[in-house]
Parts: structure tokens; C-alpha cells; sequence
């Protein structure tokens, strides 16, 4: 919106989506980030975020992962698939199984029930920091892989049978067919690719990624980088493109 004076435009508040089957938990936390300036929505559960989701994508969600019915995990899967939607997992009695899948599908924090709300806020404004510094996430596949110019030769990068694609920010393998990655996947696996045989300590791949900020991606780096080992390595299990390094990080080897 700008005035008749061209003024600049205020930015649109970010909208986030509360999640909770507790009515007392969603009218606490939607009171209070409202009153932060941001837009909120309430939710009761799965089926309600998903006839949200078809009316607008929101900027972030705050999902309770133990409802009835549908489970948080499986609302974690539809949020990536519909756009790579933020999530942060509010867990109460979630066991650390549970965290540590929710974080492999794709959220981006998690916070324990009953939880500050200051901290929250400050989670909030830490993933949409750095959901904004991504790259965007493309929605439809790859078309069948053409050769590629020599110019342009640079911006590929090969190991074992796939290859990443620096511009359209994609994983394809021989066949042409994509494998997904996350916005915060990409950033890593490009860290990686740009320093090749090189040992990156764990700040300096949050560096890299540009996600110093960010406290969830530093704690879930390693279940991240596990993540991607399962789309790349042929042995997931005995890594050998993305090496473990004791002591000192993860070392890059695309030609293993």
C-alpha cells in the first residue's frame, strides 16, 4: 500500500497458523502474537489446517504435534509438500523420537509445552528470518535433463548418480527424475558443493548457509546432513560422499 505521496510500502504483517485441539492454548498463544503485530489464525486440528491451506498459504506454522485424529508428523508432510510452509513443532509429551522425525521431515523447530512466549516469538522471527534468506523452492518437477552449455558447465555438480542444480536448486539423478529437498537442504548441500574436500566445522556450514541466526538449524544440523546422506549416498549408512569428520565437521568428497 502506498499513499498518494509514494510513500514506501508497508510490509504485510506475517500470518501464522495456531494449531492446537486445547481451545485455552490457541486463544493464549493467538492473543498474544496478535498482539505482537502478526496475523493469526486458530486452528483446532488437521482437518481445519487443511482447508486453511487451500484458502492461503500462511508464513509460519505453530503445530502441536499430539492431537486426536490426525497426528502433527503427518501435518509436517502435508506443509512441505504444499510449498515448504515453516513449522514450528510445539511437543508436550512428544518423545524424542518423535522431535527428531518431525525435524526430518522438514520442520524447522520445536519448542516444549508449556513454552515462554517470549521465546516463541523470538523462534518465530528467527525462521522467518531465515526462510527468507532461502532460495525458493521449485513445485514442479524437472524438465528431461538437455545438455548443458559450457558455460554454464560450473553450476552443476556431480557425485556418484546425481546431480545438483545450482540455478533451478534441484536433485536429479541419471534418470532425469527429482529428488526433493527442502529450502534448508539446498542451502547445505550447496555449502557443501562449493567447498568441495574441505572440512566445514559446523559454524561454518550455519555461515555458508547463511543461517547464523538461526539456534533450531545449529541443533538440527546433523539430522539435517542425515537427511540429505539418505538422497545422495548410495550406503546412507557408510557415508561416503558426505564424511563425518571427528572433532572437526563434515568434509565434502563428490568424486567418492
Amino acid at each position: 500500500m502506498t499513499d498518494a505521496a509514494g510513500a514506501v510500502p508497508v510490509p504485510e504483517p506475517p500470518h501464522v497458523f495456531v494449531v492446537d485441539d486445547d481451545g485455552e492454548t490457541r486463544a493464549m498463544l493467538g492473543e498474544y502474537l496478535a498482539g505482537q503485530g502478526m496475523r493469526v489464525t486458530e486452528l483446532d486440528g488437521g482437518p481445519a489446517l487443511r482447508a486453511a491451506i487451500g484458502e492461503e498459504l500462511p508464513s509460519i506454522v505453530v503445530l502441536d504435534l499430539n492431537m486426536p485424529g490426525e497426528d502433527g508428523l503427518s501435518l509436517i508432510r502435508f506443509l512441505k509438500a504444499s510449498g515448504d510452509v515453516p513449522v514450528i513443532m510445539l511437543t508436550a509429551t512428544a518423545s524424542l523420537v518423535d522431535r527428531v522425525v518431525g525435524l526430518e521431515l522438514g520442520a524447522d523447530d520445536y519448542l516444549a509445552k508449556p513454552c515462554e512466549l517470549r521465546e516463541l516469538l523470538a523462534r518465530i522471527r528467527s525462521v522467518l528470518r531465515r526462510a527468507a534468506a532461502m532460495p525458493a523452492q521449485p513445485v514442479a518437477a524437472a524438465p528431461p535433463a538437455v545438455p548443458v552449455a559450457p558455460a554454464s558447465a560450473n553450476r552443476t555438480v556431480r557425485f556418484g548418480t546425481k546431480h545438483l542444480d545450482l540455478d533451478a536448486h534441484i536433485l536429479l539423478d541419471d534418470e532425469g527424475i527429482e529428488h526433493a529437498l527442502t529450502a534448508s537442504e539446498f542451502s547445505l548441500l550447496k555449502a557443501f558443493a562449493e567447498n568441495p574436500r574441505r572440512v566445514l566445522s559446523r559454524e561454518r556450514l550455519l555461515d555458508l548457509a547463511q543461517a547464523r541466526d538461526a539456534e533450531a538449524f545449529d541443533r538440527a544440523i546433523d539430522v539435517r546432513i542425515t537427511r540429505i546422506r539418505r538422497k545422495i549416498e548410495p550406503e546412507p549408512a557408510r557415508p561416503r560422499i558426505i564424511k563425518t569428520v571427528r572433532g572437526g565437521g563434515y568434509v565434502f568428497t563428490p568424486d567418492a
